[in-house]
Formats: C-alpha cells, sequence, structure tokens
C-alpha cells in the first residue's frame, strides 16, 4: 500500500459517511407543521402511539356531520406505548375517527395502521376515548412522537411558558446616548404567569431581545430557538401589531421605537406554519 492509501481511504469513507447521514435525514413533514402537532397534544389529557386492531365504517344515517369526502369508522386499537395520561388505560381502546378517502376516492384501509391520537377519557366508560379533533389521528412516524414527547416535556417542567394571550402594556424609554433605548413588553397568559420581552438598543448596534419567564426581568436570556414551547407560544400567538391600548402615558417617539421594537421581534421569531385547517 503506498503512503497515499489510507488517507484517501479515509477520506472516501468521511466523504460516504456524510452523503449517508444527508440521505437518512427524514424528510420535512409536509402534512402535520410542528404549530400543528403543538396544537393537538398540548391541550390533549390522553396522548399515545397505538396500532389499530379493527375498523368499522358506519353506516351515513349512524354518522352525522361527517365532511365530505370522508368516512367514520368504530376503532379498536392497542396501544403501543402511553406517551401522557393523567389516568391509567387498559391495552386496547375504542373510539371513533373520520378519516379522507384515498387519492383514488376510495375507502382507507385502517387495520394495522400505527397512529398516534389524542384523545380524553369518556366518563363511566374504561377504554372508550374521545378525539380532541377530528384530526386528532394521525399516522404515527418517530420524528412525530418524538416532537411531540419532547414538547410534553418541556411543557411539564417547572416554570414552563404559560399559554400567551395577547400584549397586556409596553413601554420604550430612552438610554444616556443618542441611540440607545430600552423596550419592555409584557405579555398576558391564561394562567397568569408573567411572560415579558425585552429589546435593548445600542449605538452602532443591532438591537438585541431577550425573553424573561419570571418577575425579574433576565435580559441575559436568549430568544427561543425555532421549533420549542416557548417559540410556539410567541410566534403562533402574537398578534401581527402592537395594539393601540399598550400605548397608554407614551410620547411618539417612544411608540414609533416600540413598535420597531416589536417588528423586529416578530421577524426574527418567523412565521408560525400550520397545514390543518
Amino acid at each position: 500500500m503506498s503512503r497515499f492509501s489510507l488517507p484517501f481511504a479515509l477520506l472516501a469513507l468521511s466523504a460516504a459517511t456524510a452523503v449517508d447521514a444527508q440521505n437518512s435525514a427524514p424528510a420535512p413533514d409536509t402534512e402535520y407543521s410542528f404549530a400543528d402537532l403543538a396544537d393537538l397534544a398540548l391541550g390533549a389529557p390522553i396522548v399515545a402511539h397505538a396500532e389499530i386492531d379493527r375498523a368499522n365504517r358506519l353506516d351515513p344515517e349512524r354518522a352525522p356531520g361527517v365532511a365530505p369526502g370522508h368516512l367514520r369508522y368504530y376503532v379498536e386499537a392497542e396501544l403501543s406505548s402511553l406517551i401522557r395520561s393523567d389516568n391509567a388505560l387498559p391495552r386496547e381502546v375504542r373510539y371513533l375517527v373520520d378519516v379522507p378517502l384515498d387519492p383514488n376516492g376510495d375507502r382507507p384501509r385502517l387495520r394495522g395502521e400505527e397512529v398516534l391520537i389524542m384523545a380524553t377519557p369518556v366518563r363511566g366508560r374504561p377504554g372508550e376515548i374521545q378525539l380532541v379533533a377530528p384530526s386528532s389521528q394521525i399516522r404515527w412516524t418517530p420524528e412525530r412522537e418524538q416532537i411531540i414527547r419532547r414538547l410534553l416535556t418541556e411543557a411539564a417542567a417547572p416554570g414552563a411558558p404559560g399559554i400567551v394571550t395577547g400584549v397586556g402594556n409596553a413601554f420604550s424609554v430612552p438610554g444616556a446616548l443618542p441611540g440607545e433605548s430600552e423596550t419592555q413588553i409584557f405579555l398576558s397568559t391564561s394562567d397568569g404567569r408573567p411572560v415579558s420581552i425585552s429589546v435593548l438598543r445600542r449605538p452602532n448596534q443591532r438591537p438585541r431581545w431577550s425573553v424573561s419567564l419570571s418577575e425579574i426581568v433576565e435580559s441575559a436570556s436568549p430568544p427561543p430557538q425555532r421549533d420549542t414551547l416557548l417559540w410556539y407560544r410567541l410566534a403562533c400567538f402574537l398578534p401581527a401589531e402592537l395594539p393601540r391600548t399598550t400605548f397608554e402615558s407614551m410620547d411618539p417617539n417612544q411608540i414609533s421605537v416600540a413598535r420597531q421594537d416589536y417588528q423586529m421581534v416578530i421577524g426574527d421569531l418567523g412565521q408560525c406554519t400550520r397545514y390543518r385547517s
């Protein structure tokens, strides 16, 4: 073997490994976005991975309100893993689900399909559950389950961000130097837990913003990474613009700066994409 053979072989192996890793990376989910999965899973008392054992189609007279192009089934499914549940469940669960016809307009084949279900228990009927939304039985993939598990773990952690319902109030104060300012934006949440956004401007620097989840503003906490619980709470529920009610007792210059700072935050968060109607 020449003295060039081993490095060349290692280089080729490294390149092949990189190509294999790139080829094995999961394709983007174009059916359910991160926000879609969060919408379904965060409010569901029961989240589970299951395999459908039996699926009996209901006659139209027993299935009122079914959307056009859909059929209603009575499903019996075996739980593969219980991702979240406040109460114990038997291994087999039963529920109704509306599913679309396949692309050829035929009945879908459900038996043996692995699904993720987001549901609530039916009181007084052990093993019977009700889906939290018409589309809360979805096809199982490892990636979807991983996202949902991570979301639910974040939501259960102490100090997790509350559900953002709007902007409470905001103020902006100038600093000692020209072009220096600080904007504080306080958000309303469904459970009263504090969430606030701070934007700092310094001369000749790009404005920096941070989020605080406590009464004490923590200017060092960085903006949330995309596809995390905090990102979802902000990007998917903040209004597109600051409401006028937040500008009480602020002069026009402060209002202008606060609006600019808020738009920068919205732009940095990026679009909250949803595919579900």
